[in-house]
């Protein structure tokens, strides 16, 4: 089955519709979905103890389960746009419905216990590691032979086949992304506006990997990988509108519905264009907040004090007495820059 819509168009033009339709959805639906969930979670969002002191009150019953809209908005633009009969675009529907739902279970039990810990890290991780993993057999799987478990290293023109080891290797890439961009969901509007940029970015690689001179670009050829480039496209409308009622100050958290999807499906799409490295580095800054939490956690069990102030390394920076604004807006500057590193590669 094509795309619910098929009308003959060009895959850029189905980018164009997708992009819009999530966009306008979002910003349409958003309001009514927030004021739903206020009458849903009386106290909103429980805030952590532990975190920065001032966001006990200025985040205090701010709803959460915000990702709904942004997954609602562009699988309904992702299902009318995208080719469906394509197995990478039915896997990234499986990745964002299953890492959806196992989010917005985490979500519903934080809100209804008032517990910043709901379901353990154990409970989540399987759920992650599971849908990763079926999601990576099936990309290996529908990928060509001669590059379907190579890594490919972009600045040298190198690729290391990695034979068995791929597929736990794409296991890791999207299970870690998931858990970066969940890491980096603390302030308003950070998430989003990073995913913007992420999505925005494999949106060009995507549709140049699917073009048969994609080698021009420093590229692997992946047949038919244009598909994708609409799956980017309503995810950068979906965020975008999101962004509108995400913004400081937020009326509405993504929450683990939002981030455990996005992050994964981020991934996924980097596992499907052959190009992880250059996850690495145009998703710096989610690579960034994940390192700060596992230097924090093994500097403190060795040494019993901390490395930061507080991580993730964005409370580092409230910490120093940076306001919320100024951490987002150089966050998401430093995420172009990476970016714009990124593009240096196809050029």
């Amino acid at each position: 089955m094509f795309a619910l819509l098929d009308l003959g168009l060009s895959v850029e033009i189905r980018m164009l519709f997708a992009f819009m339709l999530a966009l306008v959805f979002s910003l349409a639906c958003g309001a009514p979905m927030i004021d739903f969930l206020h009458t849903k979670q009386k106290k909103g969002q429980p805030i952590r103890k532990d975190g920065p002191q001032s966001h006990l009150q200025t985040k205090k019953g701010t709803p959460t389960m915000g990702g709904l809209l942004i997954l609602g908005t562009a699988i309904l633009s992702i299902l009318l746009f995208a080719n469906v009969s394509y197995h990478f675009v039915w896997v990234s529907l499986l990745v964002l419905v299953v890492y959806g739902a196992t989010g917005f279970v985490d979500d519903y039990w934080k809100v209804k216990r008032q517990s910043s810990n709901a379901m353990t890290a154990g409970m989540k991780l399987f759920f992650q590691f599971l849908t990763a993993a079926i999601a990576a057999c099936i990309i290996t799987a529908a990928t060509p032979q001669s590059v379907n478990t190579v890594l490919h290293f972009p600045f040298f023109g190198f690729i290391l086949k990695l034979s068995w080891l791929y597929v736990p290797f794409a296991v890791i890439v999207m299970s870690g992304t998931s858990n970066g961009v969940n890491l980096s969901d603390g302030l308003d509007g950070l998430a989003s506006g990073l995913l913007i940029i992420a999505f925005t970015f494999f949106m060009a690689v995507a549709y140049l990997c699917g073009q048969p001179n994609a080698a021009e670009f420093h590229l692997l050829y992946v047949p038919r990988c244009t598909e994708i480039a609409v799956v980017c496209a309503a995810l950068v409308g979906a965020c975008l509108g999101f962004l509108y009622f995400n913004k400081p100050k937020a009326r509405v958290f993504m929450g683990d519905t939002g981030s455990l999807a996005l992050g994964a499906i981020l991934g996924a799409i980097a596992v499907m264009t052959k190009s992880e490295i250059l996850l690495a580095i145009v998703g710096g800054v989610f690579v960034m907040e994940t390192i700060s939490v596992m230097i924090q956690v093994a500097y403190f069990k060795k040494t019993g004090k901390r490395f930061f102030r507080m991580a993730p390394i964005h409370h580092h920076f409230e910490q120093l007495g940076w306001s919320e604004k100024k951490i987002v807006f150089s966050f998401w500057m430093a995420a172009l820059a990476l970016a714009l590193c990124g593009v240096c590669t196809l050029v």
